[in-house]
């Protein structure tokens, strides 16, 4: 494509040279400049791509499209500059014309929040899949076109990726596709300019506070998916949240609510809770489901809002709800030597508490929780003591371990997550760094009958430890200690 092309649509302060120059490929990371390239100057959190601009153009970058334009005297003849007010904005809509707008062919649906967009996305992508249609995923666990699995390296891919993602599904012949949207990825622009069907907001509670600062700005960030969604989508969000309505307050989107306490749109009510499954009803109609525990009622309940508000046929709808199974490493239960083990991502405060009090309700009194459970590095610091203590809250064993150290040392996370347990709870907890050790001493303390919860990586198959990442898979791990 040639440049004026890429730039359609996109607001331009300032064009230095020929825009009429054919384009071979469009980057954002100079290392990946070839002859023929342009080159997008990205402000990131640790780098800025201005700096990078002379190396760009060094390895054969034909054109810059920038916010500052370098001094007249660095600017490389031959070379056209290109000034815009942000240029991760315009990343995000060069990567739509690059491939032609592929989510204007495709009923696409985000889902934001901090927990349940996993659970939420996956099983959208199930549902549809079962009602006949081909479908697209962009997930934390994977990403999938039809029934072609690709490996997920973030929650929501860069804009460039995610654009060519969705017209890969496209030209397989997808009608639906469903993805998870990231605060960052609001923050980062790398969702604009998408048109989105529809949108669910699930919860908020402290997270991503290492890269959002304040607690204000995180909301701030998830409330900007909603604001930017158009009057011809559909904005679903969860009003038993204290933060649901705020979500949705200045959007031009319809608005339709769900809510297990609530008068909403869509209404759950748990009839029954059980480790086999939730009995419940969805606006009066009952029907029994194989995921466990209120999080996740919560989860099939926005499932069940979307496909209504989509079209499906409800008897379908509960039909095929009602053989839907959950994502991996989302309360993952594992039954052997007469011992139950449940792997879960859980890995924030609010999500830990979520999964253990779900335990709790279908434990019996003869049952030991025992909860094995860290803190990643290079993250947020505050919730540390905080997931600590809601672990000493709602266990009867507490094994402290690593889970992804990442730059840091472990063992000062674990002296931070220390600071969490009171000290009524100091003799039912134990500090096991290796993870692998603490599983193992947890399968050692169980007894038949007992349940054992590995917290914080779920799908997860590596851990983070110094900038490498080993293999490490808890649920296999889990089963080999249990064995």
């Amino acid at each position: 494509m040639k440049i004026y092309q890429l730039l359609s649509g996109i607001a331009i302060e300032n064009t230095i040279g020929d825009s009429d120059k054919q384009i071979t490929s469009t980057v954002f990371d100079s290392r990946k400049v070839e002859q023929g390239s342009l080159f997008v100057a990205v402000r990131g959190t640790q780098v800025d791509g201005h700096q990078y601009i002379p190396k760009a153009i060094k390895l054969g970058a034909v054109a810059i499209v920038c916010e500052d334009l370098p001094k007249e005297e660095d600017q490389a003849a031959h070379t056209t500059y290109i000034q815009v007010a942000d240029t991760s904005v315009a990343l995000g809509l060069i990567a739509q014309n690059i491939y032609d707008h592929p989510s204007r062919k495709l009923q696409l649906i985000g889902v934001t929040g901090t927990n349940g967009k996993t659970t939420i996305a996956t099983l959208l992508y199930q549902l549809f899949t079962q009602l006949g249609y081909k479908v697209g995923l962009l997930s934390t666990v994977e990403n999938k076109i039809g029934a072609q699995v690709l490996q997920a390296t973030h929650t929501t891919p860069d804009a460039l990726t995610i654009n060519a993602l969705l017209q890969q599904m496209v030209e397989a012949g997808c009608t639906y596709a469903f993805m998870e949207v990231s605060s960052h990825a609001i923050h980062q622009n790398r969702i604009k300019g998408l048109q989105f069907r529809g949108g669910v907001f699930t919860n908020l509670s402290h997270d991503h506070l290492d890269y959002h600062h304040t607690f204000k700005e995180y909301i701030n960030a998830k409330k900007k998916f909603f604001d930017d969604l158009p009057d011809t989508a559909f904005a679903l969000t969860n009003i038993d949240d204290k933060h649901g309505r705020t979500m949705v307050q200045n959007t031009k989107a319809e608005i339709v609510t769900y809510s297990l306490q609530r008068i909403a749109n869509y209404k759950a009510k748990i009839l029954e809770n059980r480790i086999d499954g939730l009995h419940l009803t969805f606006n009066d109609q009952a029907v029994f489901c194989r995921l466990i525990g209120v999080f996740n009622a919560y989860n099939l309940l926005s499932v069940y809002g979307v496909g209504d508000q989509l079209g499906v046929d409800p008897e379908e709808l509960l039909l095929i709800l009602s053989n839907l199974k959950a994502a991996e490493g989302r309360f993952d239960t594992v039954l052997l030597q007469g011992k139950i083990g449940i792997i879960d991502y859980a890995h924030t405060p609010d999500a830990l508490e979520n999964v253990l009090a779900t335990i709790q309700k279908i434990a019996t009194k003869a049952q030991q929780i025992i909860t094995v459970v860290g803190c990643g590095g290079d993250r947020d610091r505050k919730k540390r003591p905080v997931m600590a203590k809601v672990a000493c809250q709602k266990s009867d064993t507490i094994i402290l371990t690593s889970d992804n150290p990442r730059s840091e040392d472990p063992h000062r996370i674990l002296e931070e997550m220390e600071q969490g347990v009171p000290e009524s709870a100091s003799d039912k907890v134990l500090v096991i760094e290796n993870r692998e050790q603490a599983i193992k001493t947890a399968c050692k303390l169980a007894r038949v009958g007992d349940i054992i919860l590995i917290a914080g990586k779920g799908h997860e198959k590596y851990q983070e430890i110094k900038g490498e990442k080993f293999p490490f898979d808890d649920k296999q791990t889990l089963i080999n200690k249990l064995r």
